[in-house]
C-alpha cells in the first residue's frame, strides 16, 4: 500500500494482525512503520537514539516551528518554486500543528544531537504526511487516497531550508511569545505590589538591615521596593524582544543562502512577520546570526535578573510573615502531623522556580560559547533551558501576584515591633543629635518601669513631637527640613547639642538618670 511518506523511499505495505504497515528507507537502512503514522523514518530513528531527558521537545517550540514552515511554503509558492496546491496543503497542516492538534506526535527528546535536525525532520515528516492526507480529502481526483504520496518532507516541506536557519528562527519566534507573557506576568506582579504599597502607606513598622532591626519605615515603603524591582524586570523583558526579532531565515546551512533562490530569501522573513504579527527582520549578516547565539545569552541574563528578584522578594515576604508584620492568605494545611499549621507554600514555590531558572539559564552562556564555527550544535539545550525558564517565570509571577493581592498587614504586630526597637531613636537624631539620641536610648534601657520605647520618648520629648517624627509622612519624606546649627526641640531635661559640639560626658552622679 502507499500511505504517508517518510524522509526516504516508501515501499508497498503489508497487512498483519496489527493492521497495515509501510516500509521506509533512508541512507542508514529501512524501517517498518504503521501505515497511518504521520511520523517518518527519521523521527523514529531520533526517538530511538535520544532516550535522555525523558522530556519531549517543548510544544511551544514545535508550534512556532510550524509557523516557520508555513511561511517557507508560502514564500516558495509565491516565487514559483512550489505548486500552490501543495503549498496550501502544507500551510493547512502547519496551522493544525501550530494549534497544538498534533502535539502528541512530537516526542523526540528535548536534548538531541544534530543542532535540532531531528526536530526539523519531525516537522517535515508530519507536515508532509498530513498535507498528503489533506490533498487526498480535498482533491481525490488529483491526489487519490490510494495513490503515491503527494508531499515530500524534503522536496516540498523543507524546500530551500536547513535546520541551521529554520531552528534558530523558530526558537526566536517561540521566545518572543514567551517574553511577552513574562512581561505581562511581571506587570501583574508589579501592580499587586503597588496596590499594597498604597494600602500599607500608613502602617509604620521596623526596617531591617542584615536581618536585624534598623530604623522605622512604613510597610508601604517596603512594598514600593518590591514593586520597583519587579517593574525593572517588566521593562527589561519588554525591551529584550529587540534581541530576538533578528532572524537568519533563508541563510540555509552556513548563512550564505547556498541553494536558496534570492527572491525566496528576501520574501520568507516578510511572510513570517505577517503570519506571526511579530516585528521580525532578516539579519543583515546571515552568517553571523547562524553562527552566534549571544543574543540568546543576553536574554537569558535578563531573566537571570528576574529570577534573582523573584527569589529575593519571595524570601522577604516570607520573613515579614515570620515576624508577624504581614498575614499571608491561608491556602492549605501545612503539616500532616501538626494541627493548624499553615506554611508559606506559594512563596516557597516561587523561590524554587527562581532557583530552577537561575540554574537552567546558566547553561545558556555555556552552550552558546561551545558552538563551532558556522553553527551552534547545542541549540537544543539552549531552547530547553530558555523555554522552561521563561515559562516558569510567567507562571510564578502570576501565581505570586494573586497571592500578594491577599496579603494583609498586622498593624498591632508592627506597633509592638516598633515599641521594642532601640533603633527607633535614630529618627530623633536631627532633633537631639547623635549623642542625645544615645542618651535617650541609655535612659530607656535603664528605666526600671520598662516602658514601651514610644511611651518613654513621648514622656521625654512630648507626645506631639514623637507623633510627628514617627508619622508615616515624616518617615517617608526625602530627608528633613531643618537648618544647620538650629536646635529643633527644647524639651524638659533635654538639651539639643549643636552640630560639631563636644559631647557632654555624664558625671558619676548622672548614671542611671534621665538623659
Amino acid at each position: 500500500m502507499t500511505g504517508p511518506t517518510g524522509t526516504g523511499t516508501t515501499t508497498g505495505g503489508t497487512t498483519t494482525g496489527g493492521g497495515e504497515t509501510r516500509v521506509e528507507r533512508d541512507q542508514i537502512g529501512e524501517m517498518t512503520l504503521d501505515a497511518r503514522d504521520l511520523r517518518g523514518i527519521h523521527t523514529h530513528r531520533a526517538m530511538d537514539n535520544f532516550r535522555l531527558s525523558g522530556r519531549a521537545v517543548h510544544p511551544r517550540l514545535v508550534r512556532a516551528y510550524a509557523l516557520v514552515k508555513k511561511a517557507c511554503a508560502r514564500a516558495n509558492a509565491e516565487t514559483g518554486w512550489l505548486d500552490p496546491g501543495i503549498a496550501g496543503a502544507i500551510e493547512r497542516a502547519s496551522d493544525e500543528v501550530a494549534s497544538g492538534t498534533h502535539d502528541a506526535l512530537f516526542s523526540v527528546d528535548a536534548l538531541q544531537g544534530g543542532a535540532g535536525t531531528s526536530t526539523n525532520m519531525a516537522l517535515n515528516e508530519v507536515l508532509a504526511n498530513r498535507a498528503t492526507e489533506l490533498l487526498a480529502e480535498a482533491e481525490p481526483s488529483r491526489f487519490p487516497p490510494d495513490g503515491a504520496a503527494a508531499v515530500s518532507p524534503l522536496g516540498h516541506v523543507n524546500l530551500h531550508q536547513s535546520t541551521n536557519d529554520t531552528y534558530p528562527t523558530a526558537l526566536k519566534v517561540c521566545l518572543i511569545g514567551l517574553v511577552r507573557e513574562a512581561a505581562g506576568a511581571a506587570q501583574a506582579l508589579q501592580g499587586a505590589f503597588q496596590d499594597k504599597e498604597k494600602e500599607f502607606a500608613r502602617v509604620v513598622t521596623v526596617g531591617r538591615t542584615e536581618t536585624l532591626p534598623a530604623v522605622p519605615m512604613t510597610l508601604g515603603a517596603e512594598f514600593s521596593g518590591f514593586a520597583e524591582c519587579v517593574g525593572r524586570d517588566r521593562w527589561r523583558a519588554f525591551k529584550c524582544e529587540e534581541r530576538l526579532r533578528v532572524v537568519n531565515l533563508g541563510g540555509t546551512a552556513v548563512g550564505t543562502a547556498l541553494a536558496a533562490p534570492r527572491r525566496y530569501v528576501f520574501r520568507a522573513t516578510d511572510i513570517l512577520r505577517e503570519i506571526t504579527g511579530y516585528p521580525l527582520a532578516r539579519a543583515e549578516n546571515l552568517v553571523d546570526q547562524t553562527a552566534n547565539a549571544d543574543a540568546l545569552v543576553e536574554v537569558a541574563g535578563i531573566f537571570q535578573a528576574a529570577a534573582s528578584n523573584l527569589v529575593k522578594v519571595s524570601r522577604d515576604l516570607r520573613f515579614l510573615a515570620h515576624s508577624g508584620e504581614i498575614l499571608l492568605p491561608a491556602l492549605q494545611a501545612g503539616s500532616s502531623i501538626m494541627p493548624g499549621k499553615v506554611n508559606p507554600v506559594i512563596l516557597e514555590a516561587a523561590i524554587q522556580c527562581g532557583m530552577r531558572m537561575r540554574a537552567s539559564l546558566s547553561l545558556v552562556a555555556e552552550a552558546a560559547s561551545q558552538g563551532t564555527l558556522q553553527i551552534n550544535e547545542y541549540l537544543p539545550l539552549v531552547a530547553d533551558a530558555m523555554i522552561e525558564s521563561l515559562s516558569l517565570y510567567a507562571a510564578a509571577a502570576e501565581t505570586l501576584a494573586r497571592h500578594v493581592a491577599g496579603i494583609r498587614a498586622d498593624e498591632a504586630a508592627c506597633a509592638l515591633l516598633l515599641d521594642s526597637n532601640p533603633m527607633t531613636v535614630t529618627a530623633f537624631v536631627p532633633i537631639v543629635g547623635y549623642d542625645g539620641a544615645r542618651d535617650l536610648l541609655d535612659g530607656w534601657k535603664a528605666d526600671a518601669r520598662r516602658l514601651p520605647l514610644r511611651a518613654f520618648l513621648s514622656e521625654k520629648l512630648g507626645g506631639d513631637t514623637v507623633a510627628r517624627v514617627l508619622s508615616p509622612a515624616a518617615l517617608t519624606s526625602l530627608g528633613f527640613a531643618g537648618e544647620p546649627g538650629a536646635a529643633q526641640l527644647t524639651a524638659p531635661n533635654l538639651t539639643a547639642p549643636q552640630p560639631g559640639a563636644p559631647r557632654r560626658e555624664a558625671a558619676p552622679s548622672d548614671k542611671g538618670t534621665t538623659p
